[in-house]
């Protein structure tokens, strides 16, 4: 496994994380008309196609330099929200139309999703159906040249202001992993509303809301992959997403822990910096452990992915680490600071934008439950005789 990224997305890194740090600053604004302009400029450098191929707007890389431009993203802006939603446009929606839409799907929409004029939002998630996505009440009914999609999909990121939506719905109810169906549907269609922008514990400057399908007519050209292929799309959008977006945590980590280090050498106690106490330079210490074992992972994760391994035991090894260490070391970082800690500030608004990340992209109860089945802890072998 090659541990360093090329030339090439360092130096993207860079522009990435200068980026961040001169225009995306301030508080989180996910108002749409402040969103907007944020993600145009983000899109210009890039990021809202990083993995897409060339010849339909990207810049072609691949999962770890995807990964290495998002953990850029993460460090160099506080607006973790921000960063989470790009991601999530780009790894649950910009990749399975790369890797699962026709030509024709590819060149309708690829281009704008690249360039920034398009924002998508993929939407499984259920009010009733979370972890247990194969069993969604979302129905789609073929009638004719095109399907009439009726439900409800809850807390769906960029929907307030998504311009398209990649919609899972049950079209064989009852019929597992060959019962769903993946549709392209755009805002405007008919029978598709938008509920009111959620409030959240943290990721605010990433935009929330329920979406309602009321016989949403989708004709059939716009069902991405293949009828019946739902669960298909959906496990490939799972490993970007569980590999690549949790980069943006890393980011974040790395920005804590840096002013984290600053803090504790000018903060002085008794006549000495705060640093130089054990029981504050041993949690910086296991700050940094936490993050570095978190970033082998997920590169690793990632260059798995690279190679084509589809059993998604590194993703979710990846998504644990870095989801766990995250919120872990938003705790320290609070700790070390004392009452300044609970203040608002960067400390404590990491620790709320990281407290969801142990839940979306399948929860870490659930990612335990796949490495468990991957090992087949649950298969009963007797040892062989005289063994």
């Amino acid at each position: 496994m090659k541990l360093d990224l090329e030339p090439e997305t360092h130096q993207m890194r860079d522009l990435v994380r200068d980026f961040a740090r001169s225009k995306l600053t301030g508080p989180a604004d996910p108002r749409p008309e402040q969103f907007r302009a944020r993600w145009r400029a983000a899109a210009d450098l890039g990021l809202a196609g990083c993995c897409a191929p060339v010849e339909h707007g990207g810049s072609g890389m691949g999962a770890a330099e995807t990964a290495g431009v998002l953990e850029a993203l993460g460090e160099g802006t506080g607006d973790t929200g921000f960063a989470f939603s790009v991601a999530a446009h780009l790894l649950a929606c910009v990749t399975p139309l790369v890797h699962f839409g026709s030509d024709e799907q590819k060149q309708r929409w690829l281009p704008g999703l690249c360039s920034g004029e398009l924002i998508a939002a993929h939407a499984v998630t259920e009010p009733e159906a979370g972890s247990d996505a194969m069993h969604l009440r979302t129905r789609a009914e073929r009638v004719g040249d095109h399907y009439l999609i009726t439900g409800v999909k809850a807390f769906i990121t960029n929907a307030p202001v998504a311009d398209v939506f990649i919609v899972q719905a049950a079209t064989e109810p009852g019929g597992g992993v060959f019962g769903l169906t993946t549709f392209l549907v755009e805002a405007g269609t008919p029978g598709l509303g938008v509920g009111r922008p959620e409030s959240k514990v943290g990721l605010h400057g990433s935009p929330m809301a329920e979406i309602h399908l009321d016989g949403c007519e989708v004709p059939v050209g716009q069902v991405l992959g293949v009828p019946g292929g739902g669960a298909s799309v959906f496990t490939a959008s799972m490993h970007w997403e569980r590999t690549c977006l949790f980069a943006v945590y890393l980011g974040a980590m790395k920005r804590v822990i840096d002013s984290t280090i600053t803090h504790v050498r000018q903060r002085e106690q008794f006549g000495t910096p705060i640093g130089a106490f054990q029981a504050v330079s041993h949690r910086v210490v296991d700050m940094l452990l936490r993050y570095e074992g978190a970033r082998l992972l997920l590169y690793k994760a990632a260059h798995d992915l690279d190679q084509g391994a589809v059993d998604g035991v590194s993703a979710a090894l990846a998504k644990i680490a870095v989801s766990e260490a995250a919120v872990q070391v938003g705790l320290d970082a609070i700790q070390l600071r004392g009452a300044q800690g609970v203040m608002h500030g960067e400390a404590e608004q990491m620790l709320r934008d990281c407290l969801p990340a142990r839940i979306f992209s399948g929860s870490n109860e659930i990612q335990r439950n796949n490495v468990a089945r991957a090992l087949r802890l649950d298969r009963l072998e007797r040892p062989e005789r005289g063994a």
